[in-house]
């Protein structure tokens, strides 16, 4: 593709399943970013070794580390910094930002959830929905704001519950779907095709209908 690529910054906390969809999405060619840090607070995050597998600069910032939240967001920022990093995506970072962080990025900060928000923020989403009986469940990628999985919505997949689920089965048709969505908004996003609206986005795509799921926005998504 020609132009410059958006330069990604991507904070993390375990395995890092959807960074590694990122670090594969950025792979391609026409793919309009690139992932140029990823930053965990996790010290054994597996998710680093992802990072540095890919070439890619792997650093640790631990919040233990720092004796205010002021502190260890500080020093998240100059890392990013340091990076050149224009839009930040959290993929499994198990710390709430404050607004004072998140300025330093205004509408450029993503986050996948593994539920249809609003329903089921926070953490065990896959659990609450089971426990509530919903027959549709599904993940969700927004933009970040200071509240727990409160922002505008950029993209959402719906899968079935089946009647056999547990956790652990739910969970990973749910995942299978989030390292779909998580490259198509991140391509949305960084190149202008999403709208923010106060508490609400302009999605400039299509939903698609796949194996048993629906995307909307969905992956046929033109990436020009």
């Amino acid at each position: 593709m020609s132009g410059q690529r958006v330069r990604l910054g991507v904070l993390v906390s375990g395995s890092g399943s959807n960074l590694q969809a990122l670090l594969d999405a950025c792979a391609r060619e026409d793919f309009p970013a690139e992932v140029a840090c990823v930053v965990s607070n996790v010290s054994t995050a597996f998710a680093l070794e992802r990072a540095r597998k890919a070439g890619v600069t792997a650093k640790v910032v631990d919040h233990k580390a720092h004796a205010t939240k002021e502190g260890f967001e500080k020093a998240l920022l100059d890392t990013l910094r340091a990076a050149n990093v224009e839009w930040v995506c959290l993929a499994g970072f198990m710390r709430l930002l404050s607004a004072d962080f998140l300025g330093h990025y205004a509408g450029r900060v993503l986050n996948i959830h593994p539920s249809l928000l609003p329903a089921f923020p926070g953490l065990h989403a896959q659990r609450q929905a089971l426990e509530r009986g919903v027959k549709v469940a599904g993940c969700t990628v927004h933009f970040v704001d200071a509240g727990t999985d409160t922002g505008p919505i950029i993209a959402q997949v719906a899968v079935p519950v089946l009647p056999d689920d547990d956790e652990k089965a739910l969970s990973s048709r749910i995942l299978a779907e989030e390292h779909r969505l998580y490259p198509l908004a991140v391509r949305l996003a960084v190149t202008g095709k999403v709208t923010l609206d106060a508490a609400r986005t302009r999605v400039e795509a299509r939903a698609t209908v796949g194996e048993l799921a629906l995307r909307n926005p969905g992956a046929t998504v033109d990436p020009a």
